[in-house]
């Protein structure tokens, strides 16, 4: 629990119908320059299976969400995201974990990411989870010509039986 904010943050779930305006507020919240819309996230959970979206709640409601593209032996970190009022109870790596857990049932060999260059708590967040650097697409986030560093971690394969 936080004590400044009161926030206890409940167990990571499957993201639900019923979550997307919520979604869809904290997105506007976090990033409003970018944000995903109700029918976006509509979009987003409709790709499922391929897509895979997680959240966590609190008795307010979600504080947080991520989700994965899962592409066959290479599978996307689409996006992550927490409330600001539930920051500093490790929900980013919670939710990292989760779709690093979801992409590995599915003998996914890597997991891929932008983030932005100027995003230094989601940096360090993948960097100290074992993501690395690959490259560096100049001026891809819009408004502000920030870079976006392409991330990537190389997850263990399940042995395969013959």
């Amino acid at each position: 629990m936080s004590a400044s904010t009161g926030v206890r943050a409940g167990i990571v779930r499957e993201a639900r119908w019923t979550d997307v305006p919520a979604l869809a507020a904290l997105e506007l919240e976090l990033f409003p320059d970018a944000a995903w819309s109700e029918e976006t996230w509509w979009a987003e959970l409709a790709g499922r299976p391929r897509r895979d979206y997680v959240v966590v709640d609190d008795a307010e409601g979600v504080v947080g969400y991520a989700g994965l593209d899962h592409g066959g032996d290479v599978a996307d970190l689409m996006t992550v995201g927490v409330a600001r009022r539930a920051r500093g109870l490790h929900l980013g790596q919670r939710l990292l974990d989760e779709l690093e857990r979801r992409a590995g049932a599915r003998d996914t060999a890597s997991l891929v990411l932008e983030v932005r260059a100027d995003n230094t708590a989601a940096r360090a967040l993948y960097e100290d989870s074992g993501y690395e650097v690959l490259s560096t697409r100049q001026r891809y986030y819009q408004p502000g010509d920030v870079d976006a560093l392409v991330m990537r971690k190389l997850l263990p394969r399940k042995p395969h039986v013959l």
